[in-house]
């Protein structure tokens, strides 16, 4: 049984972006009646068929552990629809991280501003762990976070699980470990790197698992030393 988790032994907190700070499945449908209304206007499926493929291509390469994956992600979509690289990378530049940015901050779970509040009130060190470009996100949704990784950064140029992303920010935070904690939604992505680096882990979910704690919402029991009026003012 894993003990319970104790706040105070808590220096940094590491959260995922991507259904981890906003509803993903709320955001996706909002950007497939984007989709299928610019495909009426154009009278074509390519780029439904080009998004759908590079979310696949990029779910495989995680699973890989691919080196490279930059490049690959965007010329094994492209071998798949007879087009370029540069037009893949165009196309999801577009429709995966610009044109979600007006409407993001409307589907970002609710709790969630007062626990970073409540985090940078507490002294922790808060930052972001993102398999996708994150600066822009955080900034529509309202939020705070220092350092910020980015799979895509050059310097880190790895898909989770790969431990790289989280020893990047424990190695800028200056923080051990073992007084880390690890906040995502997907247990084969964020729990799997968390425990490779020996941070511990909490994921959103629904359900309960054997092998990881987990929280549905923000303001869920686990959250309350945090929320509570004596930890703010502590």
């Amino acid at each position: 049984m894993t003990a319970a988790l104790d706040w105070n032994a808590i220096d940094l907190v590491v959260f995922d972006v991507d259904g981890t700070l906003y509803d993903q499945k709320r955001m996706r449908l909002v950007m497939l009646r984007r989709l299928l209304a610019a495909t009426l206007r154009e009278r074509s499926l390519r780029t439904l068929g080009v998004l759908r493929t590079f979310r696949q291509v990029r779910e495989s390469l995680g699973d890989e552990e691919a080196a490279g994956f930059m490049q690959l992600q965007y010329s094994r979509t492209a071998e798949r629809h007879g087009c370029t690289a540069q037009e893949v990378e165009a196309l999801t530049h577009e429709w995966m991280e610009q044109r979600p940015l007006d409407r993001i901050g409307g589907c970002r779970y609710p709790h969630l501003d007062t626990l970073f509040d409540a985090l940078h009130a507490a002294g922790k060190r808060v930052a972001v762990l993102s398999d996708y470009p994150a600066v822009d996100k955080l900034r529509a949704l309202g939020l705070q976070a220092d350092p910020v990784v980015c799979a895509t950064d050059a310097e880190i140029a790895r898909l989770k699980p790969d431990p790289h992303g989280l020893q990047t920010v424990l190695r800028r935070t200056g923080v051990p470990a073992g007084r880390a904690l690890m906040i995502g939604d997907r247990f084969d992505r964020d729990g799997a790197v968390a425990r490779r680096c020996g941070v511990r882990a909490l994921i959103r979910s629904r359900e309960p698992h054997p092998d990881f704690e987990t929280f549905r919402r923000y303001d869920d029991p686990v959250f309350q030393p945090l929320l509570s009026p004596a930890m703010a003012v502590a």
